[in-house]
């Protein structure tokens, strides 16, 4: 009974009370905005969980960004604050683009899909790869390094769309070609049950490399202490340069998702913020893999459930950020400091 108590207790501190702040919060935002809160907040339940189509909508947000949450989980387990993940995505989609204008009508449709995933994969994993070389051998901050690959990867969207790869005839932000129907993703309205099982395979993955592996607790012990994990005889670049491959890969594989199950073209646009999106899950659950999905699917609920504000209310969709900044800050306002040490000594970059 006292272990109930105090549990209860735990989870008012850790979610109630940051709920309910984040509500008045919110709530005085609506009103500011010529919003009612009585109006707004059942808006967003039946715009996300009001119709089959709207639930499948939710699903298909879901599937990709448990992908690149998951990989976010490897990285900051290892204290490494990747914001390339946004580039990432959008290299796997271009890799998936690319093997897509090449099998279609050549490959068995199955076997198209496949070969897809797997370059969107690697395309990622690449991109990953490329940040961690910059953080450990180039010696630049991996926020810096994440940040100015992002650029790059958007401006190679905008190339190929524009360049080789624009529609017969135009070249537009619409994107390249449509893929041929019969190389898209199977899905349940706009959801991908391959996606959603890709998704939750990914997030079962991570805990059980984190929670249940030597190289999990390695990482871990990488991310503590750079210092000290070198004199334990752990080679830190290759678990960090691991981190940021994983990552990669599972952002890589989430742009493929967005192409063959969501888009079927790439498109500038085809990342949809999912990595910043992620990066907001990862902080507010503070890096731990329970808590991921529960958290991704009510992320996933108010964007959907936000495009309705415009048509029935006459209110910006742009809410739902709103609601997810403010929840982030104030729970991580209301936890310990998230400040981690990491050794900087004079062979940090050694192995």
């Amino acid at each position: 009974m006292v272990s109930l108590r105090f549990g209860l207790m735990g989870w008012s501190r850790r979610w109630g009370i940051p709920t309910g702040i984040v509500l008045v919060v919110t709530s005085l935002v609506m009103w500011a905005g010529g919003g009612n809160p009585w109006q707004v907040w059942p808006a967003l339940i039946q715009g996300s969980l009001g119709s089959e189509a709207q639930i499948s909508r939710v699903l298909a947000t879901v599937a990709p960004l448990l992908l690149v949450t998951s990989g976010l989980i490897i990285t900051f387990a290892a204290r490494l604050y990747n914001l390339g993940v946004e580039g990432q995505i959008l290299v796997g989609a271009i890799f998936t683009t690319g093997v897509m204008r090449w099998v279609e009508g050549v490959l068995p449709p199955v076997f198209g899909i496949a070969l897809g995933l797997v370059a969107g994969l690697m395309g990622g994993l690449s991109w990953g790869i490329l940040t961690g070389c910059l953080y450990w051998f180039g010696r630049i901050n991996e926020i810096f390094a994440g940040l100015g690959l992002n650029f790059v990867a958007t401006g190679g969207v905008i190339f190929l769309i524009f360049g080789p790869w624009q529609r017969p005839g135009v070249a537009s932000m619409s994107g390249t070609a449509p893929l041929e129907r019969s190389y898209w993703l199977p899905a349940w309205g706009d959801a991908s049950p391959i996606g959603l099982a890709l998704g939750i395979l990914a997030l079962v993955g991570v805990i059980a490399v984190m929670q249940m592996t030597l190289w999990g607790l390695r990482l871990r012990a990488v991310g503590l202490n750079r210092e000290a994990a070198h004199v334990l005889g752990i080679p830190r670049a290759r678990y960090l340069l691991g981190a940021f491959a994983v990552c990669g890969a599972c952002a890589g594989l989430a742009g493929a998702l967005q192409v063959l199950g969501v888009f079927h073209r790439l498109i500038p646009t085809i990342s949809s913020g999912l990595g910043f999106l992620g990066l907001l899950v990862v902080l507010l659950v503070r890096a731990n893999p329970w808590a991921v999905l529960p958290v991704v699917v009510f992320f996933s609920a108010i964007n959907v459930g936000s495009l309705q504000l415009p048509l029935t209310l006459n209110l910006e969709s742009s809410l739902a950020g709103v609601i997810q900044g403010v929840f982030v800050l104030v729970v991580l306002l209301g936890q310990p400091s998230l400040k981690h040490s990491r050794s900087i000594d004079s062979d940090r970059y050694s192995n």
